[in-house]
C-alpha cells in the first residue's frame, strides 16, 4: 500500500492537532509537517513536497495565491485540497479555479475527509456532495461568462453605443452624443445584436448587465 504524504494547515491548533491524531491512526496517511497561515503553506510544501496539502481557506495570509502557487510549484506534484467551514460557493469557485484540486467542509465526516484526500491523489477532482451541485453549476455559468465575453469582442464605437444605450438612450440621442448619424448607430446595432445573438434592444441591454461587458469596456478605458 502506498502511504499518501500529507501537509496539514490551519490556523485553529485545537482542530489541527485533531485531524492529524485521526489521519495518522490510519497507515494509509502519512502527516510530513503542519502549519497555520498561507505563508507557512508555501515553505512547507517547497521544503517537504507532499503528495496532498490540506489547507483551510479563511486564515492569515493570501490563501487564494497559495493556492495557486502551490498548484504550479514542483511539476505539480502536490494536490491541494481546500478544508474550510465557509460553504459559499464563490469561495469554493475561487479556490478550485485558483488551483485546489477539492473543496470539503469541515462539517464533513473523517470517512469523508479521507475520500476527499484519496480522491484528489489519484487526480481527481472531490468537492463535500452537500453543494457539489451548487458549485458546479456556479463554475459551468462562469466558465459560459468567459465564453461569452470572449465571443463578444467589441470595437470602441461598439462598446460607446452599448454603455450609451444602457443610459435609456434613443438611436438618435446616441448619435447626437457620438457625433454619428443615425444610420450608422442603427448599423452598429446590428452588428452588436448578431455578436450577443439577441434580437432587441432590451436583450441588449440584459445581456451586457449579465456579461458585464460594459465594466469590462470600462476597465480597458475603452469608455470615456
Amino acid at each position: 500500500m502506498t502511504t499518501i504524504n500529507i501537509i496539514l494547515i490551519d490556523d485553529h491548533p485545537v482542530l489541527l492537532g485533531g485531524i492529524q491524531a485521526l489521519l495518522d491512526s490510519d497507515s494509509e496517511f502519512s502527516i510530513m509537517a503542519t502549519g497555520g497561515s498561507a505563508e507557512e503553506a508555501v515553505k512547507l510544501v517547497r521544503t517537504h513536497v507532499p503528495s496532498v496539502i490540506v489547507m483551510d481557506v479563511n486564515m492569515p495570509g493570501n490563501v487564494i495565491k497559495a493556492f495557486t502557487d502551490i498548484a504550479q510549484m514542483n511539476e505539480g506534484k502536490t494536490r491541494v485540497l481546500a478544508f474550510t467551514a465557509v460553504a459559499g460557493v464563490d469561495y469554493a469557485i475561487a479556490a478550485l479555479e485558483a488551483g485546489a484540486a477539492g473543496y470539503i467542509l469541515k462539517g464533513s465526516t473523517i470517512a469523508e475527509l479521507k475520500q476527499a484526500i484519496l480522491a484528489v491523489h489519484r487526480g481527481d477532482t472531490f468537492i463535500s456532495p452537500a453543494f457539489a451541485n451548487k458549485v458546479l453549476t456556479g463554475l459551468r455559468t462562469e466558465k459560459l461568462r468567459r465564453a461569452a465575453r470572449e465571443n463578444c469582442r467589441f470595437s470602441v464605437r461598439e462598446e460607446q453605443v452599448v454603455r450609451l444605450l444602457m443610459t435609456g438612450l434613443t438611436n438618435r440621442e446616441i448619435a447626437e452624443a457620438l457625433t454619428i448619424s443615425d444610420k450608422t448607430v442603427k448599423h452598429y446595432m446590428t452588428i452588436i445584436m448578431q455578436k450577443m445573438n439577441v434580437r432587441s434592444r432590451i436583450e441588449v441591454v440584459i445581456g451586457a448587465q449579465k456579461l458585464g461587458l460594459v465594466e469590462t469596456a470600462a476597465q480597458r478605458g475603452a469608455i470615456n
